[in-house]
């Protein structure tokens, strides 16, 4: 599937985390497909990994709703999103492009229904210094993107520009310490900022 698009090749297999990560001691890659459960070292592990020896790989986690709190886990270990593994081809490519140009991948009803089976398992949330930073308009995009739409939805229902809205996230990104989308996603969460079936 992968390598039927000219622009993408597969540098190397791995049957676990463990060989995962040391493959990627030697190879480069852009983009790493992590499946969450595997022998030896699970996807979350593995990612943690990574992230903590530096490497420029982005995280793109393959998962089934049977172990969504291993996504959320993984997310927070430095993913860069995730996609369901009947993720038909042309989605997959485009989750991998999307990751490889520094973007994020949150399917919008994968998102809603991942968080609502962790968010009990979430910690107690204390109210997050940083949320003082932000101005209502930035909340208000903040919790679109918690929804999973793109720019131009947020646009549409907040009456703004697409340039405003670019703005508004880059803002965010800053003021959050956030890395891309996933991570806001997260603090809209964990924040309370954003709720289940708001």
């Amino acid at each position: 599937m992968i390598e039927s698009d000219p622009e993408l090749r597969v540098v190397g297999e791995a049957a676990d985390g463990s060989a995962a990560v040391e493959a990627l001691k030697s190879t480069d890659a852009d983009v790493v497909l992590m499946d969450i459960r595997m022998p030896v070292m699970d996807g979350v592990a593995a990612t943690a990994e990574l992230t903590r020896l530096g490497h420029r790989a982005r995280v793109l986690i393959l998962t089934t709703f049977d172990l969504d709190e291993y996504v959320f886990a993984a997310l927070k270990a430095g993913a860069a999103g995730f996609l369901l593994k009947d993720a038909r081809q042309e989605e997959l490519l485009s989750a991998i492009h999307a990751v490889a140009d520094g973007g994020s991948v949150v399917a919008p009803t994968a998102t809603r229904r991942l968080l609502g089976h962790v968010l009990d398992s979430l910690p107690g949330r204390t109210a997050d210094p940083r949320i003082k930073t932000l101005t209502g308009r930035e909340v208000d995009v903040l919790q679109q993107i918690a929804t999973g739409a793109n720019n131009k939805e947020i646009a549409d229902r907040l009456r703004m520009a697409d340039g405003t809205v670019k703005t508004h996230i880059g803002s965010l990104l800053s003021k959050l310490d956030c890395r891309d989308r996933v991570g806001l996603v997260l603090f809209a969460f964990e924040s309370g900022l954003a709720k289940l079936g708001s």
